[in-house]
C-alpha cells in the first residue's frame, strides 16, 4: 500500500484543531517545519521512511500544553496521528508503528538504532537552538545526525531536503499559510 499524503490539507487540519499553545511557542508549527525540514535532509542518507519522518514532524509535539515540563505530549501527539489515520492520511501498519513509537517516547529515549526513529530523533534535537542551546553529537542517534550536531547546523545540507520541502531555508515560516489559505 503507498503511503500518498496530502501533507498541505493535513498540516491545516491539525493546524485548526484547538491547542494551549502561543503563536510562536518554541514546541510550536515553525518549531514542527524546522523538524521536518531536518528530517528530510537526515533522510537523504539515513534511508529512513520519508512519511514517518514528515508525520513525526507535525505530530509529535502537536498536543504539547506548554512549553516547560509536559510528560505525556508525545503519547498525545500519537494518539492525534491515531485519530486522524485513515480520514486524513493512510499509513501502512508497520510504518505507523513506527510513527507511534517515535512520537511516545521522543523525549524519553536516547538513543535508537532504527534509522526511521533514529531520524525523527535527531531531526527534533537538531532543532535544540530554539532553546539557546547547540545540538550535541552525543544525543544523536544517527551517524548523519552526529555529523551535522559537530558541524553546528544544518545549512550546509539545506538543498538535501528537496523534492520534500520546496524552500528549506525558510521553510519554518509556511504554517502561516496552511492556517490561513487566502493570506
Amino acid at each position: 500500500m503507498p503511503d500518498d499524503i496530502d501533507y498541505t490539507a493535513l498540516w491545516r487540519a491539525v493546524l485548526r484543531l484547538p491547542h494551549h499553545r502561543e503563536e510562536h511557542s518554541i514546541h510550536g508549527p515553525d518549531h514542527w517545519l524546522r523538524v521536518e525540514r531536518n528530517a528530510c535532509i537526515l533522510a537523504h542518507r539515513t534511508g529512513a521512511c520519508i512519511e514517518v519522518v514528515r508525520l513525526f514532524a507535525l505530530f509529535h509535539d502537536s498536543r504539547r500544553i506548554n512549553d516547560w515540563t509536559d510528560s505525556g505530549h508525545g503519547e498525545r501527539g500519537a494518539q492525534l496521528a491515531a485519530e486522524l489515520r485513515g480520514s486524513l492520511y493512510d499509513l501502512s501498519d508497520e510504518n505507523f508503528e513506527v510513527l507511534q513509537y517515535a512520537c511516545t517516547w521522543h523525549t524519553e529515549g536516547h538513543h535508537h538504532e532504527d534509522p526511521t526513529i533514529g531520524t525523527c530523533w535527531d531531526a527534533d534535537r537538531l532543532d535544540i537552538g530554539r532553546a539557546g542551546i547547540s545540538p550535541d553529537a552525543a544525543f544523536m542517534s544517527t551517524e548523519f545526525g552526529r555529523e551535522i550536531a559537530t558541524h553546528g547546523t544544518v545549512m550546509p545540507w539545506l538543498e538535501l531536503a528537496r523534492p520534500h520541502v520546496a524552500d528549506s531555508e525558510h521553510h519554518h515560516l509556511t504554517w502561516q499559510s496552511f492556517r490561513n489559505p487566502g493570506e
